[in-house]
């Protein structure tokens, strides 16, 4: 291959990525937007209080299944798109019969392995409740597991949907798996508006489970479209391509409980400091994921199977350029929503929740919360984007190891933030904090051993970054306390107008610097705004 050739496969390769990037973006926003009108809806009707912490503790084991396991970028996904993406080199044809026989026999598998942890969820509620909230009452605990018991049925849909993602992605049909979760959010929004408000103790529960299955069902008919038909197939043994599948999703799987058995670990220590304060932590994160997650999930869906097949052609030279690419985008994008979260959260949380039973002290909670949580977007994007690289090779267990080490260090700093210092809830996302930084820094250095990845750009530019927002952040500061100081306009107009101000201010002053160091990201995202100016003008 001449290169020129591969550098205009690069060319086209990397315009591919941001053309998903912005699709899934767009997608992903809207989402997050009905998600968070969701949020606004449940927040409206239970407030921070014992109803809502009882849905929001059972809610956690089907997550597992619905949103950690299943979810795009959860190891259901992550195992199809790595596996089959080597095994369906025309993405224009039907697939192949042994194609075919192994989605079956990985169907089949799933299904069984999740119907027998929904029968045991299902029978045992709350034995499981009562493990989880020891701390917490028995009206809890027994609220509790009546919300469990009626979640059954996420466990098994969780699995399948996150095959019926990573057929999707690998087809490049991007939309569908980002806007199924509105579906869920949806049936959130009617079922809770809709049942009287003395009926309303379990409709949380039923309204989600409602919104899984409709999420099953709206995947369903393009998945058999593009030719994958399932019929219950048990070869399990002598099946190389599916023992491939099982020793990337094992690990995998046991690295999601893993992080799952951290949360279990905050909600003991939670459940201890005061009311709602659980439901204040899942408000923060859900804050927090909004951008995030929308970064995160924008460029590394489009990415992870180039990273399969750069890893399959041997190309270490790519993954290395695309990874760089990638993380420095996301660390470039990541760095003003820090500033935007410490400066503004407050008014951001007053502005979309505070009204109805959400008061001024389940804000004040939420904000806590979200402020130690936004230290980590750096180590979070980071850790996400080199696990997918660690999958690409197959290689599952490193993430799994990594992550089961720190197990001991979150429930070390849990003790020293909360016992032993008092902070509490903020003590809580602290520590989720220091876990994630942990966790990318071992996984960063772990991965020399399959590729020597170029950290000193990364890393480089990063600096440069830093100092551009560090500048940004004062600047945004002294604006937010101008306004608290100066301006008097109704509530909600002056949230308004205060968010958007510090917002544009941002944005200016952080791109600015970022040009006049000569960053790559800055650059490249003129050039492209003033040619969009260009062309829309006439």
């Amino acid at each position: 291959m001449t290169t020129d050739t591969a550098g205009n496969k690069n060319i086209e390769k990397t315009t591919s990525v941001l053309k998903a990037a912005w699709i899934i973006a767009v997608v992903t926003i809207i989402s997050k937007l009905i998600g968070f009108i969701r949020d606004i809806v449940i927040a409206n009707y239970y407030g921070a209080t014992l109803v809502s912490d009882a849905y929001y503790y059972a809610y956690q084991i089907p997550s597992l299944s619905l949103i950690l396991l299943g979810g795009v970028g959860g190891p259901f996904h992550s195992a199809t798109v790595a596996v089959f993406s080597k095994l369906i080199p025309n993405l224009r044809e039907k697939p192949a019969e042994d194609v075919n026989k192994l989605y079956s026999t990985f169907m089949t598998a799933t299904t069984i392995f999740f119907l027998i942890l929904s029968v045991i969820m299902f029978v045992f509620p709350r034995q499981i409740m009562g493990l989880i909230i020891s701390n917490g009452s028995a009206d809890m605990i027994s609220l509790a597991a009546e919300h469990l018991k009626i979640m059954t049925p996420l466990l098994i849909i969780g699995g399948i949907v996150g095959i019926y993602y990573g057929i999707l992605i690998i087809y490049k049909q991007f939309m569908l798996p980002n806007l199924s979760p509105i579906i869920m959010s949806a049936a959130i929004i009617g079922v809770v508006m809709a049942v009287p408000d003395d009926s309303k103790g379990y409709a949380l529960a039923w309204a989600t489970t409602i919104g899984a299955i409709l999420q099953l069902v709206i995947q369903y008919p393009n998945v058999r479209k593009l030719g994958f038909k399932w019929r219950p197939d048990f070869h399990f043994t002598n099946n190389p391509n599916f023992k491939e599948i099982t020793e990337l999703l094992f690990p995998a799987v046991l690295s999601s409980t893993v992080g799952q058995i951290h949360i279990y670990v905050d909600m003991f220590f939670t459940s201890s400091i005061s009311e709602g304060a659980w439901t204040a932590i899942g408000y923060a994160n859900r804050v927090f994921q909004f951008p995030v997650g929308i970064l995160v999930t924008a460029f590394l869906v489009p990415l992870f199977p180039i990273f399969s097949r750069l890893v399959a052609e041997k190309d270490l030279e790519g993954i290395k350029t695309y990874f760089n690419k990638g993380v420095g985008v996301l660390f470039f994008a990541a760095i003003p929503i820090i500033i935007g979260i410490l400066t503004v959260g407050t008014d951001a949380v007053r502005l979309v929740f505070e009204r109805g039973a959400f008061d001024e002290n389940a804000t004040f909670m939420v904000t806590e919360a979200l402020w130690f949580l936004s230290v980590s977007i750096l180590p979070y994007v980071f850790r996400d984007s080199i696990t997918r690289v660690y999958y690409s090779f197959n290689d599952s267990k490193t993430p799994f190891v990594v992550a089961f080490s720190s197990i001991v260090l979150k429930y070390l700093l849990n003790v020293i933030f909360i016992k032993h210092m008092g902070m509490g809830i903020g003590g809580i996302t602290l520590s989720t904090s220091l876990v994630t930084l942990f966790n990318a820094c071992v996984l960063g250095a772990l991965i020399y051993k399959k590729v020597r990845m170029d950290y000193k750009s990364l890393f480089t530019n990063l600096l440069k970054m830093c100092i551009a927002g560090i500048i940004t952040i004062a600047v945004c500061f002294g604006t937010a306390v101008c306004f608290d100081k100066f301006i008097e306009l109704p509530k909600m107009l002056f949230e308004i107008t205060k968010i958007t101000s510090v917002g544009i201010i941002c944005v200016v002053i952080y791109t600015g610097l970022n040009l006049l160091f000569k960053m790559e990201y800055a650059e490249e995202l003129s050039s492209r705004l003033i040619n969009k100016i260009k062309h829309s003008s006439p």
